[in-house]
């Protein structure tokens, strides 16, 4: 009897734990989130939830909305909450990526043209 007296107890424990854990982990995302979006400055490089990359161009501080630059001169206007993230500059990436179409245009010069011989 002692057995199948501790079966429900330690059924509700072994649901009610994930789901508090679960709990726990969403409430945190949406705090990160949250400061965020208190966190944007003009000039800083952010990535939509459509997956839109812009710089922030201006922030209303009464309003949920924020003003995002696109292209030179182009700003559009959208809810503050359509920020997923910053997006950090990586001009070391850039430049490897430089380096080696720079390498291989230097490599191209070098070559001679081969010229095909006409079959009659």
């Amino acid at each position: 009897m002692e057995l199948s007296s501790l079966m429900f107890p330690l059924l509700l424990v072994l649901l009610a734990v994930p789901l508090f854990l679960s709990a726990r982990k969403q409430k945190r995302a949406v705090a990160e989130q949250q400061a965020l979006l208190n966190s944007l400055e003009p000039g800083d490089r952010v990535m939509t939830t459509s997956g839109l990359y812009a710089t922030v161009a201006e922030v209303r501080e009464d309003d949920s909305t924020i003003d995002l630059e696109i292209a030179d001169g182009v700003v559009t206007t959208w809810l503050r909450q359509a920020i997923r993230e910053k997006v950090v500059a990586d001009t070391e990436t850039d430049a490897v990526v430089d380096d080696v179409d720079d390498d291989l245009a230097d490599e191209t010069a070098d070559v001679e043209p081969v010229q095909q011989e006409s079959k009659k």
